[in-house]
């Protein structure tokens, strides 16, 4: 593949672009390079045929248990930044998680009896990746905290009691579900932004998003 180039005038007009998107209450950013220098980096992305039950012109749907932290978080987080990022979620009581999201074609996860739910000493987190076939370092190091927050095994990495300590802060100033994972969203960008660039220095990560 050919290397890409952008001119500067190019560049100003996607930053001015991204910050009026953001304005406006979007999520928005420019990516230094492109999808050409994400893949070249190595970083991970997942072929539109290995999403489940979705059609490409409607957002997918997911239903999960009601007040989300740790590994629920983190799997919405995979999804809208891996998989759809136009997904909607729908938190439930456990009880309701399977009939609801048969009422609405959605996809349920992280409760018993589903294909997206914790296998032997794995989180949720950890099927995700594995079912869509992640092999992406980074990622598998977060999976590590999650799975050290999520089950209280803090051993399992460093950083996994300070994610607990404040996937349990926002669970206390949120005021509802969906400010929760919005919440959630941030921190999880943030700490796969640290996981890729951990080991080579502040802001040596390639395929940097520019704000």
């Amino acid at each position: 593949m050919g290397g890409f180039s952008i001119s500067v005038n190019d560049l100003n007009r996607l930053l001015a672009s991204a910050a009026l998107l953001r304005a406006r209450g979007y999520s928005a950013s420019v990516l230094s390079g492109g999808i050409e220098a994400w893949r070249d980096a190595g970083a991970p992305v997942v072929a539109k045929a290995g999403w489940p039950g979705r059609e490409e012109t409607e957002p997918s749907r997911w239903v999960t248990r009601a007040a989300p932290r740790i590994d629920r978080i983190a799997c919405a987080w995979f999804i809208r930044r891996f998989v759809d990022r136009t997904a909607e979620f729908l938190f439930v009581e456990a009880d309701r998680v399977a009939a609801s999201a048969e009422e609405i074609g959605g996809i349920p996860f992280d409760i018993d009896g589903v294909e997206f739910s914790h296998r032997g000493d794995g989180c949720s987190f950890d099927t995700f990746l594995d079912r869509f076939g992640i092999d992406d370092a980074a990622l598998r190091k977060l999976a590590g905290m999650v799975r050290g927050a999520d089950t209280g095994r803090l051993d399992l990495a460093p950083q996994a009691a300070g994610l607990l300590a404040v996937s349990r802060g926002i669970s206390a100033i949120a005021a509802d579900d969906e400010e929760a994972l919005e919440c959630g969203l941030a921190l999880f960008d943030a700490l796969y932004a640290w996981c890729r660039s951990s080991g080579e220095g502040p802001g040596s990560s390639p395929a940097r998003r520019t704000a």
